[in-house]
């Protein structure tokens, strides 16, 4: 027991220390050197960079090293050794890879910056850790005012980084190739987070329960679940059907159903990740 519990804390380390490394990788070769600054405390270092000359890293931990502290009084001790690892982590890669610009193109820097950033934070935060900054900037706001929500606060902090950085700059462009940035970054956490629609689920309303359930069980290998309903327009009772395959599976799926019953009501949905018999390797 002991053996794995510290077998879950090298892999926690190892991969923060992935993820963090790439989002340095992100921010020392695209954004950085074109003052793209999306959002956060890594986005306000890079445009007071480019007032004041101090490197983002010192800027980095001058701004986090303060907020932990307030995490600590305020989230309570427990709210995260993680976050104090990544931080200090990004601090630290941030002062030994050197800035250097991949490429001049604003555009391709937004997106490619985006791209590695977001997928950086995005195994950071699989791990259970953050980087600090907006996040733990908003949940300690979100603590002290809690009529608003963590989301808002967020945002807010974003969009004032990303105004800040085409004031500093002097150039419109420069907010709205952050603003690209910050998308790109937000849609590509949420990507490693929730997947990427491999798992779809089925809703089946219908009248022959009995053979579409065993079609799907024998010829796709699925299990399918059988609830009761009711139509609140006709007051008859309903059969519905539960069942997820995989995206290759979906087609063949359909023809199964309408094949049986072709006044059967299907809904699909977009599954995330499915945990249980038979998707134990088959996540979003």
């Amino acid at each position: 027991m002991e053996k794995e519990k510290w077998y879950k804390i090298l892999l926690s380390l190892v991969g923060l220390g992935i993820g963090v490394f790439l989002l340095a990788i992100g921010l020392t070769f695209f954004l950085e050197p074109n003052t793209i600054a999306p959002g956060g405390v890594t986005g306000f270092a890079i445009v007071f960079k480019k007032i004041t000359d101090i490197p983002i890293y010192i800027t980095n931990l001058a701004i986090n090293i303060p907020l932990f502290i307030i995490g600590v009084i305020i989230l309570g001790k427990n709210f995260g050794w993680k976050t104090l690892y990544a931080t200090a982590l990004l601090s630290l890669f941030l002062k030994i890879v050197p800035t250097q610009a991949v490429t001049p193109d604003l555009l391709l820097s937004s997106i490619f910056g985006g791209l590695v950033s977001g997928i950086g934070l995005g195994i950071v935060f699989k791990f259970g850790g953050t980087t600090g900054g907006t996040d733990l900037a908003g949940s300690i706001l979100n603590k002290l005012f809690p009529s608003l929500s963590l989301s808002t606060f967020m945002m807010a902090i974003d969009v004032v980084v990303v105004a800040f950085a085409g004031i500093v700059d002097k150039k419109v462009e420069t907010s709205l190739y952050s603003v690209i940035s910050l998308f790109i970054t937000v849609k590509v956490i949420d990507l490693i987070l929730e997947g990427i629609g491999y798992l779809k689920g089925f809703i089946i309303i219908t009248d022959k329960p009995e053979e579409i359930s065993e079609k799907i069980m024998k010829d796709l290998d699925r299990g399918v679940t059988l609830f009761k309903g009711k139509g609140m327009y006709t007051k008859e009772e309903k059969d519905v059907l539960l069942c997820v395959v995989n995206r290759f599976q979906f087609a063949k799926t359909k023809d199964i159903v309408y094949d049986i019953d072709k006044d059967a009501f299907i809904m699909v949905t977009e599954m995330s990740e499915v945990l249980g018999e038979g998707f134990e390797e088959i996540k979003g």
